[in-house]
């Protein structure tokens, strides 16, 4: 069969056309991609505890809302749009791996930085361009928060915070307010104080960049299948930077006789920080009505087991009575019930309620 010579012509002029579009799309990308793209298993490699000296992993997004609420653990905030104002935080060495990234692959601001950095002088620059969302879709992943987001979380009081330094100095010395001690080379025998429900949010933090503990203490509540994991890298350092050392001095602390708090540590944080703690007067509701601590809650002692399941397992549970019976007697029975809640006291002293919230606590003698 003979095609027409005026055919031979369109579908030559087809095939260019064809071929120009191409090569036209490919030029615009080239326009604005960098031309060195890695994957997801090339940043993970580089992901470490601490950072390596000679590679940095840099986040182009804006600091707020982005990088705050999660970012690759060991990233820099170095948003494009500030990058003229911030090329002291790049490293020094020219040669160092420069790893950049945003928000996926239709997002620019990766390849603008590292053309930038390119510019700078610095040899080896890439772009991972599928960006933080494919990083945390990669197994085992896990974001880094900022301090800000540790606080908002903290007060919206749907969040467990652990610490995953050793009880004994470092928390009991002063932590973040409401966090929990699960110090990693105890997590398996103390993982039941983590919540029942898998899809509560935890965040885990211990002693700064350096600090590992926290890292792995997040392996393995994604392991035990744990959803929402995060780490605070920058951990308890940069929170008394920012916010102060409050909690030093409202740690709790156990007293003498078995399952008591001190009594000296209760006063103070009463006085200081009363919402640390899950503070649960067993008292009748008569007795609660004509004077109580303002944050109590009142679950009479012979009401409570059926809902010892339900005690929270995110800050210290001390219970209190007039006595130190029937508190006494709620701690024994929540450790019968539920052994894996290992943060209960109870108050053992005197204690005299009065209707406008005032009290007189005695020790007992």
């Amino acid at each position: 069969m003979k095609i027409h010579p005026l055919k031979h012509t369109f579908l030559a002029m087809a095939a260019c056309l064809i071929l120009l579009t191409g090569a036209m799309h490919a030029l615009a990308a080239e326009d604005w991609m960098y031309h060195d793209i890695v994957e997801a298993d090339f940043v993970i490699a580089h992901v470490t505890v601490p950072m390596a000296d000679n590679v940095m992993i840099i986040d182009a997004r804006p600091y707020k809302p982005m990088y705050v609420k999660g970012h690759i653990p060991g990233a820099v905030s170095i948003p494009d749009t500030e990058f003229d104002k911030n090329t002291d935080l790049l490293p020094k060495d020219k040669n160092a791996l420069l790893i950049f990234y945003c928000g996926g692959v239709e997002c620019k601001l990766s390849h603008k930085s590292a053309k930038k950095a390119e510019k700078l002088g610095y040899k080896n620059v890439k772009v991972f361009a599928k960006g933080f969302p494919e990083y945390m879709n990669q197994p085992g992943a896990y974001a880094a928060v900022s301090a800000a987001y540790v606080a908002a979380k903290i007060a919206e009081n749907k969040t467990l915070v652990v610490d995953s330094r050793p009880q004994k100095p470092k928390y009991d010395q002063g932590h973040i307010p409401t966090a929990i001690s699960i110090p990693f080379t105890h997590f398996d025998e103390l993982s039941g104080k983590l919540p029942r429900s898998l899809e509560t949010p935890i965040i885990f933090y211990c002693g700064g960049l350096e600090c590992r503990l926290s890292h792995k203490s997040a392996a393995r509540a994604l392991v035990m299948g744990y959803k929402d994991v995060s780490v605070f890298a920058l951990g308890y350092p940069e929170w008394k930077k920012q916010f102060g050392a409050a909690a030093d001095t409202v740690a709790v602390k156990a007293g003498e006789i078995e399952g008591s708090i001190d009594l000296d540590r209760f006063k103070t944080i009463l006085a200081e920080n009363p919402e640390s703690i899950m503070l649960i007067d067993t008292r009748d509701p008569d007795e609660f009505a004509k004077g109580h601590f303002t944050t109590a809650v009142n679950i009479p002692v012979e009401k409570l087991e059926p809902k010892i399941a339900d005690l929270p397992a995110d800050k210290p549970v001390v219970f209190v009575c007039s006595t130190g019976a029937r508190s006494g007697e709620a701690y024994y029975m929540v450790k019968d019930v539920r052994e894996s809640l290992t943060d209960v006291y109870y108050v053992e002293a005197q204690i005299s309620f009065k209707k406008d919230g005032t009290y007189t606590i005695k020790a007992p003698k």
